[in-house]
């Protein structure tokens, strides 16, 4: 008799754990009448469950326990994978993702939909994912339409294992060049992924307009038109090692060039949103509304970010960035007047 009780509730503890798995809400009475019990069985079940939610929680780094619920009268499993996003996490990324207009509109809709799925409890599932319906439907992928996920994977696994990569790039013209290239670095600016890497065997005085150039080419991963990992390997010493997030502070659109240390007043609004867009930089001095700002910046991409604050702002170093600075102004007051 001892053995069919004990093998009763045995059944009747796992039928109820799984229930709480599943987001089931548990009514002490109701559950005490369907198994023919009374209501402390029951709560010795649930105090049974309690006790190895919270243990195995514990070694599995969830924060999980049976509460009871007022409003709805019945108890319920609360779980809180600290290893997971939140709610707010899971929300907050997929709108950063959609904002970036990253990938094609398949790639997109499949990385939010396990972001959500795989992170919201079910309760919250749906809430979730009316609050990002509107943008994925009205959802613009980049004009290239180049998946780009898998490829990435490919690059990272030569970046980790020091593969040589042979690829075929067309460049902004249409024309196709083939490379043999050392890959250091994945990034993500302005709508695209850039793989940066040191060209192989490449005449700089022919292929370069600085000769002198130590830093990596930068390559736009959805031009990239075939790409095969080589079993060479290429040698990079840790202490001359590629820094993509020093690099990422440094550069500005994506664009090639040197490395140069520039000085400019600016007189606008917000110098937080220049120091966030320049993270190198930093305000030397300030009178009244204007700010003396200093950066260390890469690449001819600054020039065009400067010329976009108008008015704002007044190059004062280096000199041969303030002669360009001065004669493409000349050459638009020539064109447009005033």
């Amino acid at each position: 008799m001892y053995e069919i009780e004990s093998s009763a509730k045995h059944n009747r503890v796992l039928e109820l754990g799984i229930r709480f798995l599943e987001g089931e809400l548990i009514n002490k009475r109701v559950e005490a009448e369907h198994y023919q019990v009374n209501e402390r069985s029951i709560q010795r079940d649930l105090d049974d469950l309690r006790t190895f939610f919270v243990e195995k929680g514990l070694q599995e780094g969830t924060d999980q326990n049976i509460i009871y619920d007022r409003l709805q009268k019945g108890y319920r499993l609360k779980r809180i994978n600290k290893k997971d996003l939140t709610n707010s996490e899971a929300l907050a990324v997929c709108k950063i993702l959609l904002e970036s207009r990253a990938f094609t509109r398949t790639e997109m809709e499949t990385v939010l939909d396990k972001i959500i799925r795989g992170c919201v409890p079910k309760k919250n599932f749906q809430q979730v994912q009316n609050l990002i319906s509107n943008e994925k439907f009205y959802y613009i992928e980049p004009q290239h339409k180049q998946k780009v996920i898998d490829r990435m994977w490919e690059i990272g696994r030569a970046i980790q294992e020091q593969l040589v990569l042979a690829v075929e790039y067309e460049r902004q013209d249409g024309s196709v060049v083939q490379r043999l290239i050392e890959p250091v670095g994945i990034m993500f600016s302005e709508f695209y992924f850039y793989l940066t890497a040191f060209i192989e065997n490449i005449d700089k005085a022919e292929h370069f307009s600085n000769q002198q150039d130590l830093f990596p080419t930068i390559y736009r991963i959805d031009r990239i038109r075939a790409l095969r990992l080589l079993k060479e390997h290429f040698e990079l010493p840790y202490r001359d090692r590629f820094q993509e997030g020093e690099f990422r502070k440094r550069i500005q659109f994506m664009y090639g060039g040197r490395l140069q240390q520039i000085k400019f007043e600016y007189s606008g609004p917000s110098p937080e949103a220049v120091l966030d867009r320049l993270p190198t930089a930093i305000v030397t001095a300030k009178k009244g509304g204007r700010y003396l700002i200093s950066a260390e910046v890469f690449g001819s991409g600054i020039e065009a970010w400067l010329r976009s604050q108008g008015s704002l702002v007044k190059v004062m170093e280096p000199k041969d960035l303030v002669e360009r600075m001065k004669a493409e102004a000349e050459k638009c007051r020539a064109m447009y007047g005033g």
